[in-house]
This record gives structure tokens, C-alpha cells and sequence, in this order.
């Protein structure tokens, strides 16, 4: 871990709808981002309508932000739409419910364009994170960003030419880069998301986040936990085994300096907060010697380690 904390980098900080990301390690929790009405989401009755259980949805955001209180972590809510109308109908529910910033996330750039556009007559632009500009990004979403003025956007570095942790800095770089991209269309806060597309990669996406932050100097992070509940060997040994290889993922992660995590469906908030708040705390105590401190009293240093320290 040393190493990781003598990034020749400045590492940015950016603060989007009152949370902020990245930094060096140790100096903020990792940002924990929980998905809703995702595909075959039990809580969704119509994916192309939007109608969902209204109950079962406020209390697992309610749940997700109480989780964020007690540890130190905060969150952001990952909301998925079929359609642009379904994306809308969550959009307006889940800011409603809760403050945390919004990763608008259609499964298609139409789905996206136009949910975006009612985010933007709703007055939610300053929580939406955009998901995602990557190398497939259409050039009437990146107008739109534009047009309303959106910041933020996660930015996918997935390199289908080349998975590897250089293909993931290669994704940015140069004038055709999607960072230089992003740029151009208006986005000030781009947050940067290697790919995790099997167990084995997992290591792969670590590397590449200390790769990045060290190249690029802005907030990264991974979304690990969605390839583990698919793997057999985890699902072999049943729920608590899948939980304990999730927990080891998240917290190779978090070691690699991630500054947010995509922790897959938020129902598993009371699972994932725990742990990622005790890794954190110690990264914390352990970054203090070489000079390196938290930034904020909620670090779950201060939260979720013993009231001595």
C-alpha cells in the first residue's frame, strides 16, 4: 500500500450532488453505489411502463442511506430504465426518496437521451452521473450533454481490442481519447470505470485503477461483485460463500485505491457497507503513517473503528 500512497499524481476530488470522490488513498471513503429496477428486478411489475413496488423501492434507498449513516460510506443510487418513460417514472421516484447523486442508466443511448432530457426539465442535472460515454458512445448523447450542460459521466475504459490494464489508459489518451471527448462535449467531472468482465479480471480492473489514478489523477472505481454471483463456485457453496468471495473482491478493490464501487443489486447494502467500512478504516490507519490523513470526521476511521481512535 505504500507505494500507492506516493502517486507522483495529484489525485482530483470532485463533489457531485454533495458527496465527494477521489483523492488519495485514505483520504475519503470509498463512494458505494447501490442498483435499482435493473433487469428483472423483482420489485419492477413493467419495465417499459415503470410501474415497480413503491414500498419495497423507498425502503431499500431508505436502507442503503441508513447503511451510508451508520458507516461512514456514502452512496449513490445506480438506476436502470428499459425505457426512456420507465427511466423517467425512477428518476423522479428515487430523488424524491433520497439525496444521494443518480448514475441515469439506460440499457440504450435512446433510453438515456431521453430520460436525460426530463432529468434536466426536473432540475436533477446537478446529482445525475451520466452511464456511460465508452467506446461505443453515440454522438447525439454527447450533443444533448452539451446542450443541457450536464458535468458528470462515467466513463467505461473498456478497450475491446485490448482488456488489459493499458488498454484501459489507451481508451483516454490521445486526441480521439474519450477523456478528450468528454471534454470537448462539456463533461467536468468524469469518473473513470475499468472493466470487470470475469472473476480473473478482477485483478486486472485493481491494476488498472492504480494505473489510471497514477496516468490520469481523477476518481476511479469497479464494479466487481455482478461476475462473482455468476461464477459456480461461488454459487456452489451457497449464500454465504458467495457473500465471503464478494467481500474479497471488494476489498482488493478498495487495496487498489478505488474510489467508488458499483456493489451491484442495492438490496445487499447490509452485506457490503460493513465490510467496505472496515477496509476503509483501515487503509486509513494505516495511510496516517506516511503523513496521509482523512479529509472528513465521517471516515469510518473515526465510525466503525474503536471510539480510542
Amino acid at each position: 500500500m505504500r507505494g500507492f500512497l506516493e502517486l507522483s499524481r495529484d489525485q482530483r476530488i470532485f463533489e457531485i450532488g454533495g458527496v465527494k470522490l477521489g483523492g488519495k488513498l485514505g483520504e475519503l471513503p470509498t463512494v458505494l453505489c447501490g442498483s435499482i429496477f435493473y433487469h428483472k428486478h423483482k420489485i419492477v411489475a413493467d419495465p417499459i411502463k415503470g410501474v415497480f413496488d413503491r414500498v419495497e423501492a423507498e425502503r431499500l434507498l431508505v436502507q442503503q442511506d441508513e447503511w451510508a449513516d451508520k458507516t461512514g460510506n456514502p452512496c449513490m443510487v445506480d438506476v436502470v430504465g428499459e425505457s426512456s418513460e420507465a427511466l423517467a417514472k425512477y428518476l423522479d421516484f428515487v430523488a424524491g426518496v433520497t439525496d444521494a447523486p443518480i448514475l441515469l442508466n439506460g440499457l440504450t443511448a435512446e433510453i438515456r437521451v431521453g430520460a436525460l432530457r426530463y432529468a434536466a426539465e426536473a432540475g436533477l442535472l446537478d446529482r445525475v452521473i451520466y452511464t456511460s460515454i465508452n467506446y461505443a458512445v453515440r454522438r447525439e448523447e454527447l450533443e444533448l450533454i452539451r446542450e443541457l450542460g450536464l458535468e458528470a459521466a462515467l466513463i467505461q475504459t473498456f478497450n475491446p481490442r485490448n482488456p488489459m490494464p493499458r488498454g484501459s489508459l489507451s481508451m483516454l489518451s490521445g486526441e480521439n481519447g474519450l477523456l478528450t471527448l468528454s471534454e470537448k462535449y462539456g463533461i467536468t467531472k468524469p469518473l473513470l470505470l475499468p472493466p470487470v468482465l470475469d472473476v480473473p479480471s478482477i485483478g486486472l480492473a485493481a491494476e488498472a485503477i492504480r494505473l489510471l489514478k497514477e496516468e490520469v489523477g481523477l476518481p476511479t472505481g469497479a464494479a466487481p461483485c455482478g461476475v462473482v454471483g455468476y461464477w459456480k463456485k461461488a454459487r456452489e457453496g451457497g449464500r454465504y460463500r458467495k457473500a465471503l468471495c464478494s467481500a474479497s473482491a471488494l476489498a482488493l478493490i478498495q487495496a487498489s485505491g478505488a474510489d467508488f464501487v458499483i456493489y451491484g443489486s442495492i438490496r445487499k447494502a447490509p452485506d457490503v457497507f460493513p465490510v467496505c467500512a472496515m477496509v476503509d478504516a483501515i487503509i486509513a490507519y494505516t495511510a496516517r503513517m506516511w503523513g496521509v490523513r482523512p479529509l472528513t470526521r465521517s471516515h469510518p476511521l473515526y465510525k466503525y473503528l474503536p471510539d480510542r481512535l
